[in-house]
């Protein structure tokens, strides 16, 4: 079993205790929202901590569609400490509107946990991605290195929307990252 999944598994009991597939509280997903343009390849900037990725640099996030219309979601981090590759494959499906960035997403069997696109760049170059509840929020770009100027604005769209951004931990996509791209 995938150490991604194996990390996973708690948060699978975790997200089963409480509404899986549901946005953070006082937070909306993004309307006017399109897939195939969402589709592709995308970065991990920044994240809050957490079992399924501790210790993993170099993220990346790969959406691709499904037989089932569904979406195929693999996501693919490296340990840098000891170069081990760890990465997980997924499904995940529009819970309502397919205009809405509101998606549940599964890495283990049937159950499903939230994935809200609350902050969305017109080009989709960015992405501010969080879980069911303020404990999980990503920041996410279609280039390895985000402009910080736009990151202390993602930074700060999440802070009013009353995330603990002090909990961001930064992720290096970086020259130590490229020899496993």
């Amino acid at each position: 079993m995938s150490k991604f999944i194996g990390r996973t598994a708690p948060l699978i009991g975790c997200l089963l205790l409480v509404a899986c597939t549901g946005s953070p509280k006082g937070t909306q997903p993004v309307s006017g929202f399109e897939l195939e343009r969402y589709l592709g390849q995308w970065y991990e900037i920044a994240r809050f901590d957490h079992s399924f990725e501790r210790g993993l640099d170099c993220v990346t996030a790969e959406y691709t569609m499904r037989e089932d219309g569904g979406v195929r979601v693999v996501n693919r981090g490296v340990n840098l400490e000891t170069g081990e590759v760890d990465e997980a494959e997924g499904r995940a499906y529009f819970v309502r509107d397919e205009s809405v960035g509101h998606l549940k997403v599964s890495f283990f069997g049937p159950f499903y946990s939230g994935y809200n696109v609350l902050a969305l760049d017109d080009d989709y170059g960015w992405a501010l991605v969080a879980g069911p509840s303020r404990d999980y929020l990503w920041i996410l770009s279609r280039e390895p290195e985000l402009d910080p100027d736009l990151h202390a604005n993602l930074v700060e769209r999440a802070e009013r929307m009353a995330f603990p951004v002090n909990e961001f931990l930064r992720v290096e996509q970086g020259e130590r990252c490229e020899r496993w791209r």
